[in-house]
């Protein structure tokens, strides 16, 4: 018999059951499930010799991702935004790991981050946007609404400044970690003349925008990298029980652990789709797509608007000129 919580994932994976958006994606079509965990859907995948760079390692999706992929042998860079995050976290894994600090909201940090992965020598063959935030009042970075900074332009300087690593590996992956909640940001999407979040901003609205920026990041990035053995797929991880409410109201955040203890997916399943589309073999030509319970699935319009992530890249390129190799 099923648990009442595991009554609830099944439904939402049979809400998000694989429905190709195009043939290309087919490829990434897989046996697991919304229960499947990040062990299992690397289970006999022997990473020896490869490098991954995960974001946001300290907790949550980003530190089951460190610690199954060093599990299978890969050298796993760690990000955290203090030294001492970083290293605990990796210091707490089986395999070989290596802290660095990275703070998305500050933009000198991410150039100082990518320089010292540079400096390594080594190729990328697994770079993995996890590190994420929700916050509960308007915050504004530089006179950018904070959701959108910290979810994506920190990001969208981290693989411009590592992209040749990336490119350089004999099979180079980009995952970006996004969310089903991109359906929350406004009808008409990226809210480009006014970033600054100032006249709709609320906090599911403001998530959602910044979700929807990484869904066209990996758009207009897989386009770019088609000429190459490079490449970027977007992944929505499910509903899953992290800190990244870590910074709501108090009585916000234990509703939300309650909430999850229900009907949320645990970090072990949480992590599997992120881990699936990073390592599987059958994924080396699948490009541009979207996947949810580590399986391609079909995204909204806004998600597949070419000339919306055309021009997202050009601003933020505007916004960001002054960090960008």
């Amino acid at each position: 018999m099923l648990s009442r919580r595991r009554f609830f994932q099944v439904g939402s994976s049979w809400a998000l059951s694989p429905i190709i958006g195009h043939a290309a994606c087919e490829d990434g079509l897989s046996q697991f499930r919304s229960g499947s965990t990040a062990e299992e859907v690397t289970s006999g995948i022997d990473l020896t010799g490869k490098t991954a760079l995960v974001t946001g390692v300290n907790s949550g999706i980003g530190y089951e991702t460190m610690r199954v992929l060093a599990l299978r042998g890969a050298h796993v860079i760690g990000t955290a935004r203090t030294q001492e995050k970083g290293r605990v976290a990796c210091d707490s894994v089986e395999g070989m790991t290596t802290p660095l600090v990275l703070e998305l909201s500050d933009f000198g940090s991410v150039v100082e981050c990518a320089d010292s992965v540079s400096k390594m020598g080594m190729p990328i063959d697994m770079l993995i946007c996890n590190a994420g935030a929700i916050f509960s009042e308007l915050r504004q970075i530089n006179g950018i609404e904070a959701h959108f900074v910290v979810n994506y332009l920190g990001h969208f300087i981290l693989v411009n400044r590592l992209l040749e690593r990336v490119i350089s590996a004999p099979q180079g992956r980009i995952v970006i970690v996004g969310s089903r909640a991109h359906q929350s940001a406004p009808s008409d999407g990226i809210q480009f003349n006014d970033l600054s979040g100032t006249t709709w901003f609320n906090r599911q609205t403001a998530y959602g925008h910044s979700k929807l920026a990484n869904g066209l990041h990996s758009l207009e990035l897989s386009r770019r990298l088609k000429d190459t053995r490079a490449t970027c797929n977007v992944i929505h991880p499910g509903v899953v029980q992290t800190n990244i409410a870590r910074d709501l109201p108090h009585w916000q955040q234990l509703a939300f652990r309650l909430y999850g203890y229900l009907f949320l997916k645990d970090l072990e399943e949480g992590a599997a789709t992120t881990s699936y589309v990073a390592t599987h073999e059958n994924l080396i030509d699948v490009n541009g797509c979207y996947f949810a319970d580590s399986n391609p699935i079909t995204s909204d319009e806004n998600m597949q608007d070419e000339l919306m992530a055309s021009r997202l890249w050009d601003v933020s390129e505007s916004l960001t000129s002054d960090y960008l190799a």
